[in-house]
Order: structure tokens, then sequence, then C-alpha cells
């Protein structure tokens, strides 16, 4: 009998329970190598590039590309040698048991291409030598000499700036005007229109045409904001004072939750009703702290932020209290030598944690330069697997909006999450009894009961507290 491998929905972290198929590089019967892009699978939060793993044959795509979510294990296609007959694959998949995880694929860390749709060139092309230093693809850089494509210009998309197949499809792309006159059915991806699913369903709502939009989202695709962008508001007269007044229609606009939406509602229900949070609140003097930040990013030619030092004396405050450096899984409890920190950003596809790994032993320019690295890979929605898994305690910070003070919740499986209020300034009194201006912070630990005691919790506080007035020691 041939070589016959199933290729099934794989599991990146504890966490994943399903994907998505959003693209297919190859068709059925295509011949395909090692490290040849195969698909693209959505996650919660992450979209994976899936590379081949061998030489083989796309005997049977049982999978299409579309919205519906897949749990893990599922049989998604079947890899064969060349010209094994179809009654083998067909005896192949009705005797298969679906298995926990793929292992004819693995998921990189930059994402894939739509196949742009075949054109019958004017002449014959003669494929022209590309030498250059910057990272490409190998199937980018064969697309680019195939098509005579200037790789200079390109921005890659990829890791660490790399190029992928996708950045030299989207060089292709002829510009085009953006047009508001759409059908009202649902526009399917071309080459010209690489979108989401929930962009291609507001555009048709709204009557607008996706050619010529330039994309937002990983790998240029059309994202629900760049199409909203575009939805023409309503115009409404200002009523002359003294006017009578009549209610009109308040008719709510509807849209609904997206993927990332969905599983962050879920897994925050799940979070707050399945683990018992308690709360402990200090607030800490950083007077001296916001001095030595200034004469510190000077000397250090840094641009470290007050968050940055507070993610330093936590890592540290953490490595000195292991009992809350913990994980909780199940009926036991995980306790680490460092402190990977996950801090809370805003992005595109919602809220997302990265992770400062080992952050206790890192200096607060590393720090400042991480952190800066994982906010902008967030905002620009190419966040990795590898930048959000595990994690052993979290911070929440959102003194930047003038929030006094307020309660996170925990981000399972970690044991406790930190939320950081503004800095505000406010009358103490000295020693001999006079009256001064100090400016304090605001600081509320949510702490999962069933692995940290509230003493414990509040020692964590207690050393946390002394760093944040004694900055000296998180150069220590």
């Amino acid at each position: 009998m041939a070589n016959i491998r199933p290729f099934c929905m794989p599991k990146w972290g504890i966490e994943m329970t399903e994907g998505t198929i959003a693209e297919w590089m190859v068709k059925e019967g295509d011949a395909f190598s090692k490290g040849q892009v195969l698909c693209l699978i959505e996650t919660a939060k992450i979209t994976n590039e899936v590379e081949a793993e061998y030489d083989a044959v796309l005997g049977r795509l049982l999978t299409p590309a579309s919205d519906e979510a897949h749990p893990v294990g599922a049989l998604l296609a079947v890899f064969a040698d060349p010209g094994t007959p179809d009654d083998e694959i067909d005896a192949f998949i009705a005797g298969f048991k679906p298995a926990e995880t793929s292992v004819a694929a693995k998921g990189g860390g930059s994402s894939p291409a739509p196949t742009p749709a075949p054109a019958a060139p004017a002449q014959a092309r003669t494929p022209q030598k590309i030498v250059t230093n910057r990272a490409i693809s190998p199937e980018a850089l064969k697309l680019a000499e195939a098509e005579g494509v200037d790789i200079e210009p390109i921005e890659g998309s990829g890791r660490n700036g790399r190029i992928t197949y996708q950045d030299v499809v989207q060089a292709l792309r002829p510009e085009r005007a953006v047009s508001f006159k759409g059908s009202a059915r649902l526009v399917e991806d071309t080459p010209e229109a690489f979108a989401s699913p929930l962009a291609r369903r507001i555009a048709a709502q709204h009557g607008i045409a996706l050619a010529g939009i330039k994309g937002t989202g990983a790998r240029g695709r059309i994202s629900k904001a760049d199409v909203l962008a575009l939805v023409k508001p309503t115009t409404a007269t200002t009523p002359v004072f003294g006017a009578p007044f009549e209610l009109v229609a308040n008719q709510p606009s509807v849209l609904p939750f997206d993927k990332v939406r969905k599983v962050v509602a879920r897994r925050l229900t799940e979070a707050k009703q399945t683990i018992p949070h308690f709360y402990l609140r200090v607030s800490a003097s950083v007077d001296a702290l916001m001095d030595l930040r200034k004469t510190a990013n000077l000397v250090l030619g840094t641009k470290a932020s007050i968050n940055d030092y507070i993610v330093k004396a936590v890592a540290l405050a953490l490595v000195s209290h292991p009992d809350v450096n913990v994980q909780v899984h199940g009926d036991s409890v995980h306790s680490f030598p460092h402190a990977d920190v996950a801090i809370a950003v805003a992005s595109p596809k919602g809220l997302v944690t990265p992770i400062v790994r080992q952050a206790d032993r890192m200096h607060i320019a590393h720090i400042a330069a991480t952190t800066r690295a994982l906010i902008d890979k967030a905002q620009a929605g190419k966040l990795g697997y590898e930048d959000m898994d595990g994690g052993t305690f979290s911070v929440s910070n959102l003194g930047m909006f003038g929030i006094e003070e307020f309660d996170a919740i925990i981000n399972p499986p970690q044991g406790a999450i930190l939320a950081v209020g503004g800095v505000n300034c406010v009358a103490v009194e000295t020693a001999n009894g006079d009256i001064a201006f100090e400016s304090r912070i605001g600081l509320t630990m949510s702490v999962d009961h069933r692995a940290i005691d509230g003493a414990a919790g509040a020692q964590f506080l207690q050393t946390l507290k002394g760093l944040l007035e004694a900055p000296e020691g998180l150069f220590a």
C-alpha cells in the first residue's frame, strides 16, 4: 500500500480546542515539497502559516476554507505518494480515527498568502535571478523572480521583517480606486479583495466594493475596521434652538461578535465563574521612581515607561515570593523559578496578553525594548502563539486613561493579575505633623484563592511596594 498520511487540525497550546481553515495554498491533486506553505489556520487570536514537513501530494481535500471552526484532531486532508489510487485513499479515510494533533505539518510564525488567479501573460517571461541580503521565504523569492518583482521596496510582514509569499502577491496587485458601487451579495476573496469574512459581510450590507481597499490586517488582509471606515455616516441637520423636539427611530446597529471577541467573552466568563477571586489593594509613593526614571532614561539612552519599571518590580517580587509566581492546572499548582510577566494590550484583534519572559533577569532597558516590540506586534496584528503562550502573572495598566483603580479578571492558568491605576498627587502628613504632597499610584491585585492565600498575596504586595518606593533596588 502507498504511504498515506493524515493532515489534522493541529493543537497549539493547552487552551486551543478548535481552529478555522482560512486559506488553502495547494489544491487537491497538487504535489508539494518540504517547507512549502500548505494553508492558513486561524485560532482565537493568532494566525499560523502551516508548512509541509515532507514531499507529498494533496490526495484528498476534505475541509475547504470557510468560517466554520473544526475541533483539534479533525481530519482536514489526506497526503499521499504520487500515483496513489483513489480507492486506497477512500479506504484510509473510512478507517481513520480522529487524532488530537496533526503530525504531518507544523505552524510557522509568518502568514500565508492566497493563491493569485493565474493570468495568461502576453508573452513568455524570463525569470530574473534576484540577489539580496533581505530575509525572504523560498516561495516568495521564486514568485518574485518569475514575475520580475523588485523586492527592495517591499515591507516584509513575516517574523523579523521576513518577506512572505503574500507580500510579493500584494506587490503584484494593481492599484484600484475605491468604488462605493457594489452588489448586495457577499463578495468572495479575489486577488484584488483579500478580506476577512466579517469585512465581506459588512461591505455587502453597505454596498461597498472591496477592490482597491488597502487592508491593515495581517498580510494586507482587509479587516472589519477598514470597511467600517468607508461607511458613510448619515447626515443630520442641527435643529434650530427652540424648535419643537420630535422623537425619531432609535434603531441599534447590530454587529455580531467576531471570532476573537467570542473567545475573549467565553474565557472571561469561565474565569469569573470558576476562579474564586479575592482582591488586595495598596498604594505606593512613586516620586522617587519618577525622578529615577528621568535620570536613568538620560543615562541609559532608553525610553522606559513607568509600566516597564512596574513590570521589573513585579518580576523581582515574584521570585521573592514563589508561592505567587504560579499557574493552576486542575488540582495542581505549578510554581516557577523565573517570572514570565504578561502585559495586557488593546489590539485590533481585541485584548491580548503578550509575555515578557524571565523579566526578573532583564535589565530595565531590555524590558523597555521587549515591551515596545510586543506592543508594536500587537497593534499590527502580528503576535504569534509563542508570544502569548504561558505566563506566570499579568499586569494590566489603565493609568494612562486617568483610571484611579479597577479590578481585573485573572488570566488562567495564572494565579493572579495586578491592576495598575493612575498616578495622583495627594496630601500626606509628614513626620513632624506638617502637610506635604506626594505622587501615589493605586494597585489592586486579583488573586486565585485556590492557589494563593491572603497572607501570601499581602506579603507579595509589601515587597512590590517597597521596590517601587525605593527603586534603586530595581537595578541591583
